[in-house]
């Protein structure tokens, strides 16, 4: 399919990679140790949602998946309107979304601050501007999209305080925007990173953030995804 050209791209470069001793290989994006928000959301209820866009969100996805407190973790399309919310149209870096995954959690078992901490850290790497990886355009950009105030005070000062780190190289250039849609991605999409495990892309770009999180987030890691094809509606 047309659609897929970039990562098929990725998957046929990321062929000759695995060639390579498993012990050679680097993740296109590194992750970043960093500290917990100083300032975080209090727990109100037991379901909240929470919206980031980093890349591509086959591994997005994949990473909240595996993230204890979360309950679903949809990939879809954030930031523009309903008619261009298809994946060839996103693809085409004009319809004004992002790949974002929409993620419920319930905020007494895993707080929105610890979930942008594991955003910020391993999902992806939020100094890249309409770009992550092997993957080019504004539909790959690293963003927010915020449900309420208390949301966009939280992660405003975490960037602030992430920036005020140095831990990164750059930067970081992660737009905050007020949430206005969320539509959910075909479902070709969805649980790609737990269905497709050998695809090459996958097993280069996403892979090791899963690693990555089991390493650096121990006591937040479930070695057992949620699926959106098992999630309760």
């Amino acid at each position: 399919m047309a659609v897929f050209a970039n990562r098929l791209a990725a998957a046929m470069f990321c062929a000759v990679v695995m060639a390579f001793p498993a012990s050679a290989l680097r993740a296109q994006e590194a992750a970043v140790a960093i500290p917990a928000p100083t300032i975080d959301e209090a727990a109100k209820g037991n379901v909240e949602k929470a919206i980031f866009a980093g890349g591509c969100f086959w591994g997005v996805q994949g990473v909240f998946q595996h993230v204890k407190g979360v309950s679903n973790a949809v990939s879809g399309y954030s930031g523009g309107d309903q008619k261009t919310a298809t994946y060839e149209t996103v693809s085409s870096g004009r319809s004004g979304h992002a790949e974002a995954v929409e993620i419920t959690f319930d905020p007494k078992q895993v707080s929105y601050g610890k979930l942008l901490q594991i955003f910020f850290s391993v999902a992806h790497n939020p100094t890249q501007l309409n770009y992550q990886g092997p993957d080019r355009g504004p539909q790959y950009r690293s963003a927010i999209f915020t449900t309420s105030d208390e949301q966009k005070k939280v992660a405003e000062a975490y960037i602030a305080q992430l920036d005020a780190t140095k831990l990164y190289p750059a930067a970081i250039v992660t737009k905050i925007s007020r949430l206005s849609a969320f539509y959910p991605a075909e479902k070709y999409h969805q649980d790609f990173l737990t269905l497709n495990p050998s695809y090459p892309y996958i097993v280069y770009n996403d892979m090791p953030k899963i690693d990555n999180l089991k390493a650096i987030f121990p006591t937040a890691f479930r070695a057992d995804p949620v699926l959106v094809s098992k999630a309760k509606s």
